[in-house]
């Protein structure tokens, strides 16, 4: 199978275009049109993970952290970044990161961590503006459904939990087909008015070509006239972050040692309790303090992420319980996920989880 193939089903999980602008996500080494018979899934590559593929004779390692997150000047194996790259490339191994734009999406790394800590109405946290724009085009109003359900299908008209939403309302077009055209209707060098709709709808940034493309593919006319708009709503299924509820309340102290067990976490660094039971429970898979205040406005009774500061413990102290179950451990599902997501689209392929330990930190 290509790899170009297997990363398509990735990117739809997770558009490359959601990652952070600090992020490095992509195929960092190999060639899309390489064919591969077997990937590995994993949190972070090392040594030991790059062997495991060689001998697993796997030609594609898919991977949670970029291998190359800041710029590579040389190649001469003085660091650790530079030695895992010669080792791929000598071992002809392809490697593939979704980083944060897993990080962004609602059924990602906090989607599948919600889910395990049995948090449901999952929702995003932290929700991104200025990924909505607004698509305008006008066509003959016998054509309007064909052209707006084209839209629809692309992947256009959805706010929040409705699809299929668009606004149109019917006008009146004026154009003139110049010499060299070949008009749908009217006729070269006179003007001519026809009776169209204008159809509006919103579309994910990262949608947007292929909702466009699906506009003209549909449209009578050859030359379509629509319009783009960029806009500050928020995307409700795009960003940092996840909060939901619990089924029922629980105290505190049981739910903590309930997390602790199922992302198999040594222990878990957290500041005062709370004294009334859990409900309301955010959680952010990584390096998640940067939530701590999205997740107080939203009422949470508990946040849980990982690489907490010191003075962040203050925050909230008797309000919310703030609880570092570390960074490894609030992400390593997602190897789970990826594995899942996969051999629904590719039964046949073979994929394998990484058996190493790629978690840099030990306890004593």
């Amino acid at each position: 199978m290509l790899i170009r193939e297997i990363t398509n089903y990735l990117e739809k999980l997770a558009p490359i275009s959601l990652q952070e602008s600090y992020d490095n996500s992509g195929l960092l080494i190999g060639s899309y049109n390489k064919n591969i018979e077997k990937a590995l899934i994993t949190l972070d590559v090392t040594e030991e993970v790059i062997n495991e593929a060689i001998n697993e004779n796997c030609g594609l390692i898919i991977s949670h952290h970029p291998i190359i997150f800041k710029g590579l000047k040389k190649l001469t194996g003085s660091n650790l970044t530079e030695r895992l790259v010669i080792m791929a490339l000598k071992s002809d191994i392809a490697i593939y990161a979704i980083h944060t734009n897993l990080d962004n999406v609602l059924g990602g790394v906090n989607g599948i961590l919600a889910e395990k800590l049995g948090i449901k109405n999952p929702k995003i946290l932290s929700p991104k503006t200025g990924e909505l724009l607004k698509v305008v085009t006008f066509c003959p109003s016998k054509h309007m459904e064909n052209v707006q359900q084209a839209m629809f299908d692309a992947g256009a008209g959805n706010i929040g939990n409705y699809d299929n939403c668009s606004y149109y309302t019917d006008g009146t077009g004026t154009f003139r087909a110049l010499e060299g055209s070949n008009p749908y209707v009217g006729e070269a060098n006179k003007l001519h008015k026809e009776q169209e709709y204008r159809i509006e709808t919103i579309v994910p940034k990262h949608r947007l070509t292929n909702v466009v493309n699906a506009m003209i593919k549909a449209h009578p006319y050859e030359e379509p006239a629509y319009d783009i708009y960029s806009l500050d709503n928020t995307n409700a299924k795009i960003g940092s972050g996840i909060i939901g509820e619990l089924e029922s309340a629980i105290p505190i102290k049981e739910y903590l040692f309930l997390v602790k067990q199922t992302l198999g976490t040594k222990f878990i660094k957290h500041n005062q309790l709370i004294e009334r039971p859990v409900k309301n429970v955010a959680v952010c898979g990584g390096s998640g303090s940067f939530l701590i205040d999205d997740a107080a406005r939203h009422n949470a009774d508990l946040f849980i992420t990982g690489d907490v500061k010191y003075h962040e413990f203050f925050e909230y102290s008797g309000n919310m319980t703030i609880a570092d179950a570390g960074h490894y451990e609030t992400e390593h599902l997602i190897k789970e996920l990826l594995y899942t997501v996969l051999k629904k689209k590719i039964p046949n392929f073979a994929l394998q989880i990484s058996k190493k330990n790629a978690n840099p930190i030990f306890f004593l």
